[in-house]
Order: C-alpha cells, then sequence, then structure tokens
C-alpha cells in the first residue's frame, strides 16, 4: 500500500503536538508551572495537530466529518480547526480541487470561525499571497484567517514577531491588526498561560499593538484549555489598563466561538464573569446584539472602508460594563 498524503507530507511540513512544551521552556526556562499546565494543553495541541493529519490522509467528507466528529465534544471544536489546516494546504498544492470553500459552506460550517483560524495557521508556509487568499474568503470572517496567520508565525517565529516585535512585511491595513489578535492568542499558549509573563511579554510591545494583543489573550483564556482561576483572570483584567475592553472583547468572541461548538465550558464562563459580571451565553447574546446594531447607520465608531468585523468587535466594547461613558456634547452656544 502506498503511504498516504500526511505521511509524505510529514517532512515538509513538520509539526508536533511535542514542539508546544519544549519550545515554551526554550524561551522562559524550566518552569514547574508550565509542566503542570501542559497536562492541561496536550490533549489541545494534539487534537489540533492529528486532526491536520488526518484530513490530509481523508480529506473527502463522508471520511473526513465522521471522524472529526468522533472526537469528544470539548475538543470537537479543535479537530475542525485542524481541519481547515489541512484543506488549507491541500486547496494549495492543487487549488483546483477547492476543498475549503466546499467544507466550510457544508459540514464545517457550524465551526466556520475555527476553520477559518485554522486556514490561517498553514497561511505562513504555503506559497500563496495572504492578500490575494483574503479576497476570495468571506468578507466578515476572512479576518480570522489573519489571526490564525498570527497566531502561527508568533508561535514558532518567537524571535521576530514576539522579542523583535516584528510583523511580516506583506501584511498591512486591518489585516496587520487582526494578526496581532493572533499573536496575542499565541502568548496564552507560549507563556504556559501564566499571568505574570503574559503581562510583561506584551507590556513590551508598541502601546499601539497593545490593545490588539490583549484582545487575543480575551479569547484564549475563555476558549482554550482552563487552567486559569478567577484571581489570575481578574489579574490580567487589572494589567490590560486603557486597553481591558479590548480583552473583554475577546472574552464575548471566545463566547460566540463556545455557543457555536454547542457545548458550554466552565472556563468560559468563569472568564466572561470575571470581565463581563456575566456567564458566557448572555455574553454571547450581547455579542450578537452588538452584530445587528454594527450594521445600523450611526454604529459606533463607523468610518468609511472599516470592516465590518472590526464594527462589530467596536459595538461589543462599547457594550462592556467598564467603557467610559462618552463624554456630554458641547453646548453651541456657550461652548460648554
Amino acid at each position: 500500500m502506498s503511504p498516504r498524503l500526511g505521511t509524505l507530507l510529514k517532512p515538509v511540513f513538520p509539526l508536533s503536538a511535542d514542539a508546544f512544551p519544549r519550545m515554551a521552556a526554550e524561551r522562559f526556562g524550566a518552569q514547574e508551572d508550565m509542566d503542570r499546565t501542559w497536562l492541561t494543553f496536550e490533549p489541545v495541541a494534539r487534537t489540533l495537530v492529528d486532526s491536520f493529519y488526518l484530513t490530509l490522509d481523508h480529506p473527502r467528507h463522508e471520511d473526513l466529518v465522521p471522524r472529526l466528529d468522533a472526537v469528544p465534544p470539548e475538543l470537537r471544536g479543535i479537530a475542525y480547526e485542524g481541519a481547515g489546516m489541512g484543506l488549507m494546504l491541500l486547496d494549495s498544492l492543487f487549488p483546483y480541487r477547492r476543498r475549503l470553500p466546499a467544507f466550510l459552506h457544508g459540514p464545517g460550517a457550524p465551526y466556520r470561525c475555527l476553520v477559518h483560524i485554522g486556514a490561517g495557521l498553514v497561511l505562513p508556509r504555503v506559497p500563496v499571497a495572504p492578500r490575494r487568499f483574503l479576497a476570495r474568503q468571506d468578507p466578515f470572517l476572512r479576518w480570522l484567517v489573519m489571526d490564525g496567520y498570527g497566531f502561527y508565525e508568533g508561535f514558532f517565529s518567537w524571535r521576530d514577531i514576539v522579542e523583535r516585535h516584528r510583523a511580516p512585511r506583506r501584511i498591512g491595513g486591518y489585516a496587520a491588526r487582526a494578526f496581532d489578535h493572533g499573536v496575542g492568542r499565541s502568548l496564552w499558549f507560549s507563556t504556559g498561560a501564566n499571568a505574570g509573563r503574559i503581562i510583561d511579554t506584551i507590556r513590551a510591545f508598541p502601546d499601539h499593538r497593545q490593545g490588539d494583543l490583549w484582545s487575543g489573550i480575551g479569547l484564549a483564556c475563555a476558549y482554550a484549555a482552563g487552567v486559569m482561576d478567577r484571581d489570575a483572570v481578574a489579574a490580567l483584567l487589572e494589567a490590560a489598563g486603557p486597553h481591558r475592553g479590548d480583552l473583554a472583547t475577546g472574552t464575548a468572541v471566545a463566547s460566540v466561538f463556545r455557543e457555536q461548538s454547542g457545548l458550554p465550558a466552565p472556563h468560559t464562563d468563569l472568564a466572561c464573569d470575571v470581565v463581563w459580571g456575566r456567564g458566557a451565553a448572555p455574553v454571547a447574546a450581547l455579542a450578537h446584539a452588538a452584530g445587528r446594531a454594527a450594521g445600523r447607520p450611526g454604529a459606533t465608531g463607523r468610518t468609511a472602508g472599516e470592516p465590518a468585523y472590526e464594527r462589530w468587535r467596536q459595538e461589543i466594547r462599547a457594550s462592556w460594563p467598564g467603557t467610559p461613558a462618552p463624554a456630554p456634547a458641547a453646548n453651541e452656544e456657550t461652548g460648554t
């Protein structure tokens, strides 16, 4: 029997769950808390990697979907994210097949946010121009592709992206901001979800990038493997300072992801409760209401050419209870 495609591509596209703890230790040294955290992270990382190679070997929907749906419910969304990785790679190698769009409009639709992120995780490693690829994606969800791109680069290109604060030269405009959402998410894993290391790492970035990085942390702490207690999430919220609304936006986006997966998670409720003062379900409802408001004339912060995805995020941020109320308009006669 000839070897499957996943086996053939492993030397070309090496990806291993074991790389996560090893690379984190290389950056911060051996840390006792990282060993404990990895016990929680390991199923997530392994599911992502295994699903990626599974998809390369079984790309037909009738073969792939039953295997993805056999993954335990708490990890199934991650499995679909891995499928997005595999299908993106296949489309780059065999562009005439267009497997990813068919999956997004078919069995992958319930997990479409995570599938887009998965596609972005592969984008740095394939000969496809990010701008050209984004132009073919859903106008609203395409920015999640850049989130995935930023996660990959933030984790695997740590020295350039995190230590030297560089971004790929072929990314600009709003795509650079979505890229930083993903870099922020990557810090959750590369720091071992340690609040102190997260805070110190983000504070070293230029201030104009910190809001988007904090948003990525908000998404990660509310969606990824639950390893933080209430005090640690509260410490992150406090440390975010003027960017607390961005962290709150990330947790709200995570609540929508969790809702789409159909499986509530205690750590999503915990993060939402600390940040929003309510559970994940009401926060998701608020995020949906923000989406409706973002499309109306006079939406919060609406400017010409601004992506609908960012207008949605601005409406979420404006709904956060900690957002300062807008200053009253000055009286035209008195100027007060």
